[in-house]
């Protein structure tokens, strides 16, 4: 009886824990889709300009599936820079527990201790959903200060280790998973986090270039104690691709690359990039290719002067060709209302976007210094998809083997960009790509 007992307990234990592995996975059954301040705000972004870029979302973009807004890097220090971080006389915002909070100034509606809350009440009206960024560990001014971590005996103090320091922001110190209240401290966190309505969280300096499974493994387990629908996004990259198992196990999302911007070199490495990662796609885990610095970015960035993306229009659509293959999530870096009319198309073409929520079986076919081809099932019986790149620097015609994807007789091409039926084609289709450019279609038997 003992051991009949003994075996149920280790059976209802491997099911609530698969059960737990499912539900967080299902909260991203597609590749999230969003907005982040970033690539045009770098750490100043104001509460006026993330309503601006919700506004624009709710009108033209929900419709298609766009639906996380967020809030990236430092919005808890009142006195931040543009092109680099203020790090010589920061004015740190935080509470009485060590937790950071959004710097009054800058996000108005944060007054009297309401944290992010009435933002994401506005964006949830709309309904749309907050995101936030964040630093992995223990805010250094919490240890100066030994400030008490919520629910126990212990202070800021007690948890934490200089080692592993971020290298490229100092405002955090690492904290050591097996120390009293290391567990408690994140526990916190997402209590409040979870108080204010939060739905993405996106943790920096987790992943790489030291990856941090401790950390990792409290943060999964803070975000599931809360019981809210908070999607857990690591950063930065390449993710090292030997804990890939891990961090699909633990993480909705997690960075492919370092940070990525508008130029064709980085542009081009993706290709290796996510052929590498294409095994460790599952639904709910997706691997990310960062965000799109498409349309008007660097306003007040990290890198480069206001602008228009420097990608050419081929390369855009480059973009937003393999990223949809590939099925990463889709995060827009741009200033959504100064968006003009063909970047608001690369967003909003619906075929193009059943790709990425819809395709299975995405892999590449080829994969060479001058030319790509990645292939996909759709869900229809009989029916794919077929991303063709181009890399270089003339146009060319690019020759796909239709047989390679089970097509042994006579197909309709149907060019997803354009909407144009091409006609109908046997054993090899042949189109005409331009210099760093692509061609996505839909073959139907």
């Amino acid at each position: 009886m003992k051991q009949l007992c003994t075996i149920v307990m280790m059976a209802f234990s491997l099911t609530m824990n698969a059960q737990q592995k499912s539900d967080f996975h299902d909260w991203a059954p597609t590749p999230p889709m969003g907005w982040n301040s970033w690539d045009c705000y770098g750490p100043t972004v104001t509460e006026a300009e993330v309503k601006a870029n919700a506004d624009y979302m709710a009108k033209h973009l929900k419709q298609y599936g766009w639906e996380y807004v967020v809030v990236d890097i430092r919005w808890y220090i009142s006195n931040d820079k543009a092109h680099g971080y203020n790090e010589t006389n920061a004015e740190y915002n935080i509470d009485e527990y060590g937790r950071f909070i959004p710097a009054v100034n800058r996000f108005p509606s944060s007054a009297d201790g309401k944290g992010f809350k009435p933002l994401a009440d506005y964006l949830h009206k709309k309904g749309l959903k907050f995101g936030i960024h964040i630093m992995r560990g223990i805010p250094v001014v919490a240890v100066k200060r030994g400030l008490p971590i919520k629910g126990t005996k212990v202070t800021a103090k007690d948890i934490y280790s200089e080692k592993d320091q971020c290298k490229w922001l100092r405002d955090m110190y690492t904290i050591v998973p097996d120390k009293e209240g290391a567990q408690e401290y994140y526990n916190s966190l997402f209590e409040m986090y979870a108080s204010w309505g939060l739905d993405f969280v996106k943790v920096d300096d987790l992943s790489a270039p030291i990856y941090h499974s401790g950390e990792i493994e409290m943060i999964r387990k803070a975000i599931n104690r809360t019981g809210r629908k908070i999607l857990l996004s690591t950063s930065p990259g390449e993710t090292p691709i030997d804990h890939g198992a891990h961090i699909q196990q633990h993480a909705n999302m997690w960075r492919t690359v370092d940070d990525f911007w508008d130029a064709w070199e980085p542009l081009n490495a993706h290709f290796e990039v996510f052929e590498r990662w294409n095994k460790w796609r599952t639904n709910g885990a997706w691997p990310d290719g960062d965000m799109l610095p498409l349309g008007r970015i660097g306003i007040r960035a990290e890198r480069g002067n206001p602008r228009m993306t420097k990608f050419t229009r081929d390369e855009q659509y480059t973009l937003m060709t393999l990223w949809s293959i590939f099925r990463s999530p889709l995060m827009f870096g741009g200033n959504l209302p100064d968006n003009d009319a063909f970047t608001l198309s690369l967003l909003t073409n619906k075929h193009v976007l059943d790709v990425l929520k819809y395709s299975r079986n995405n892999k590449p076919l080829l994969n060479d210094t001058e030319k790509a081809i990645w292939t996909a099932d759709a869900p229809a019986k009989g029916t794919h998809y077929i991303a063709v790149f181009n890399k270089t620097a003339n146009n060319a015609k690019i020759t796909v083997d239709l047989n390679q994807i089970g097509n042994s007789q006579s197909c309709t091409v149907t060019d997803l960009w354009t909407g144009k039926v091409l006609g109908k084609f046997s054993g090899t289709f042949s189109p005409d790509i331009n210099a760093h450019g692509t061609g996505l279609y839909k073959i139907t038997l």
